[in-house]
């Protein structure tokens, strides 16, 4: 498929995975309307990052993917529609669970009624492999139990399903893809990597994080982006869940290690209980298997977990002023 001059629409856009796919996007000649959280600073999020002339062919839409006019206005017109949009801290969905519905649920509703009016070609809806729960075999396919253990991947189960509806009731051209932890330049620290490097970088005596004993299966944002433009243009894909991840699986305490090694620097950990999630709450597992998606598209991770670190990690040096060490960013 030749993205040139195609009009597309990414919610979410000025956000980490959001900024990175709408800058492949636009490298490969479409035309980006970037949906970007309304806020009186005018504050375009990470996309203000991007090179000038990339954000000069950046469509950005100042809206709320809670109201339907602003999604609607957005939609019109639009070729295909990259749906990243969402509230993704897990912790802060503990605390503010019926702003996680109406965000993760009624905003992927207005999505999916905007697509149906508009007869757009494709929806690409993003999930989460939070979606599972602790793994109950591995490698996790597609066929897994959904078993959400947070408020968080509950949303986002009820907005799969109610994705995978639209599909069934009015013949959406709908397909979820659901990435496992992906990780990479511009995460924000509420994601344990930028936890763990930020902290190494301020060189405390010790960092402070929950759990290391759980197991993760952590993906470089390069190869998730990828995912979602090869999915998009697949034929045959509609109705269907995609899992993508790097389909290794490393523990907290490890990745700990190896980003210290990286930057050079030794560190102690200290367990901080406000970091520790809920016992029945926490996923102890997670293993991707994707060779579904790779069947069908040719997928697999080209970006190894290391080699995402170290890109992480020098991007980070340079950008330290992003990220408050100091404090526990829920």
């Amino acid at each position: 498929m030749d993205w040139k001059n195609k009009t597309v629409l990414v919610t979410g856009s000025e956000g980490f995975i959001g900024s990175h796919l709408t800058e492949a996007l636009l490298k490969r000649g479409a035309r980006v309307r970037a949906f970007v959280l309304y806020n009186s600073f005018n504050s375009w999020g990470w996309l203000e990052d991007l090179t000038a002339p990339l954000l000069k062919r950046t469509q950005v839409f100042l809206g709320d993917v809670r109201d339907q006019n602003s999604v609607s206005a957005a939609m019109e017109g639009v070729d295909t529609v990259f749906h990243l949009a969402a509230l993704i801290g897990i912790p802060f969905s503990y605390v503010s669970q019926e702003t996680y519905v109406d965000t993760n649920i009624k905003g992927t509703l207005n999505v999916l009624q905007a697509a149906r009016r508009f007869g757009t070609r494709k929806v690409i809806h993003t999930s989460t492999s939070e979606v599972y729960g602790t793994a109950q075999y591995v490698p996790i396919n597609e066929d897994h139990p959904v078993n959400p253990q947070s408020p968080y991947a509950a949303t986002k189960a009820a907005a799969d399903n109610l994705a995978l509806s639209f599909h069934k009731s009015f013949d959406l051209p709908v397909t979820i893809l659901r990435p496992f932890n992906t990780f990479g330049p511009r995460q924000s620290a509420r994601a344990v990597i930028p936890t763990i490097i930020s902290q190494v970088l301020a060189k405390k005596p010790q960092i402070k994080l929950g759990s290391l004993e759980t197991v993760r299966d952590f993906n470089y944002v390069a190869n998730t982006v990828d995912a979602f433009i090869r999915l998009a243009q697949t034929q045959g894909v509609d109705g269907q869940v995609y899992n993508a991840g790097s389909g290794a699986e490393i523990s907290i305490g490890a990745v700990v290690d190896l980003a210290a090694k990286i930057l050079k620097r030794k560190v102690a950990v200290k367990t901080d209980a406000q970091r520790v999630r809920p016992q029945k709450s926490e996923v102890m597992r997670l293993l991707c298997d994707y060779k579904k998606l790779e069947r069908v598209c040719a997928w697999a991770p080209a970006v190894s977990f290391e080699e995402g670190l170290r890109r992480t990690c020098e991007w980070m040096k340079k950008h330290k002023g992003a990220y408050k060490a100091d404090v526990y960013t829920v």
